[in-house]
């Protein structure tokens, strides 16, 4: 008798070890801007072993966003180690969702409601 083998379930929650999160404060302007970069930078060195397949930034706290987390986001995509992937996770009715939907960086990074979602994925 041989083992049987199901293929994954993709609503089960992938390798915790494949996903990095990092979860933005409630502010983000340009006084801490750099400091959150930094940050998630700090998470995704060109060295470190295992890298993350996927940085997942969450922003479900964040209760005030301008333009600058916008940069901050293209920055940490352009920065991180080559292979690793960002998502974004923001309330759809929350200052950040409305931001990232007013600047149209929804359609050039993943942006899920909630955290389970982004972690799945």
């Amino acid at each position: 008798m041989s083992a049987v083998t199901f293929p994954p379930n993709p609503s089960d929650p992938r390798d915790a070890s494949e996903h990095a999160l990092l979860r933005f404060p409630p502010e983000i302007d340009s006084s801490n801007a750099g400091d959150v970069l930094d940050a998630v930078l700090s998470r995704n060195r060109p060295g470190d072993v295992p890298r993350p397949r996927v940085l997942v930034l969450d922003l479900t706290a964040t209760v005030f966003m301008d333009s600058q987390g916008v940069r901050l986001i293209n920055e940490v995509r352009r920065r991180l180690c080559p292979g690793t992937r960002v998502y974004v996770v923001a309330l759809p009715d929350s200052v950040a969702g409305r931001v990232l939907e007013l600047t149209g960086l929804r359609r050039d990074v993943p942006v899920y409601d909630n955290l389970p979602e982004a972690m799945a994925a």
